[in-house]
């Protein structure tokens, strides 16, 4: 397994996988394509504030990560959230998640490490727990423009 930038010939690869994500359980509802084409175009101009990973096992795609970074006075560093994680049906269950979460974690530049999840994702709730990451005791509030 292994885990590499997204690189610009991607970009179908990259909507196909989000597509899947966002007409997944483990969202509340899709968003637009044009919220895809958006953050696909910030993807290819700098790693400012996202990264995309796919997930390789024996060079060919088995899903992505995709990162938004901020950097957090309470951290004292780098923050990143984990705003995307799918992988193919067929390579669930199979550790690569957790493989991943070891890898971000191993990133001496980030300080903190966030994820959100649905209150009725379970099983991903249970990973993430047993990741080590814990539950906010304080609720997000956001206005959408």
């Amino acid at each position: 397994m292994s885990f590499r930038e997204i690189r610009r010939d991607e970009k179908e690869l990259y909507f196909d996988y989000v597509d899947r994500f966002y007409h997944s359980d483990a969202v509340e509802a899709p968003v637009p394509p044009s919220h895809y084409e958006a953050t696909f175009n910030e993807l290819m101009r700098s790693d400012d504030y996202l990264k995309c990973y796919i997930f390789e096992q024996e060079d060919k795609p088995c899903g992505f990560a995709l990162l938004s970074k901020t950097f957090s006075q309470e951290a004292g560093g780098a923050s990143v959230t984990i705003e995307e994680i799918f992988i193919d049906e067929e390579h669930r269950g199979k550790g690569l998640a957790t493989e991943f979460f070891e890898f971000l974690k191993s990133k001496e530049n980030i300080s903190r490490l966030r994820i959100e999840v649905e209150s009725d994702n379970d099983g991903a709730r249970r990973l993430y727990e047993r990741m080590g990451f814990k539950l906010l005791p304080y609720l997000q509030m956001v206005i959408e423009k």
